[in-house]
């Protein structure tokens, strides 16, 4: 079972950046579109970018423009530049296949102030 560690969070004052890593423990090369969730206090967890094994991206209304997804099939990685962050982008972020195949890892935590 791949297991998933993800990076990167921290504590940034609104319009700055992050950039968040997922490490898997296996081959995501064969596992197809991977994507990045997060999920806020109180609120459900939802997909908000995610990448085919091919590198097309698609992107939630809410970080179009301001997130960047992308993978290193060779290094088992997947990444997540974000930019102009607002406040409502707080939350802990994961990933995971678009199907949600693996378990969850623990998360990163992203806190953005105003």
């Amino acid at each position: 079972q791949v297991q998933l560690v993800e990076s990167g969070g921290g504590l940034v004052q609104t319009g700055g950046s992050l950039r968040l890593s997922c490490a898997a423990s296996g081959s995501i090369f064969s596992v197809g579109a991977m994507g990045w969730y997060r999920q806020a206090p109180g609120k459900q967890r939802e997909l908000v970018a995610a990448i085919t094994r091919g590198g097309s991206t698609t992107y939630g209304d809410s970080v179009r423009g301001r997130f960047t997804i992308s993978r290193d099939n060779a290094k088992n990685t997947v990444y997540l530049q974000m930019t102009s962050l607002k406040p409502e982008d707080t939350a802990v972020y994961y990933c995971n296949t678009i199907t949600r195949t693996f378990s969850w890892g623990q998360g990163t935590q992203v806190t953005v102030s105003s």
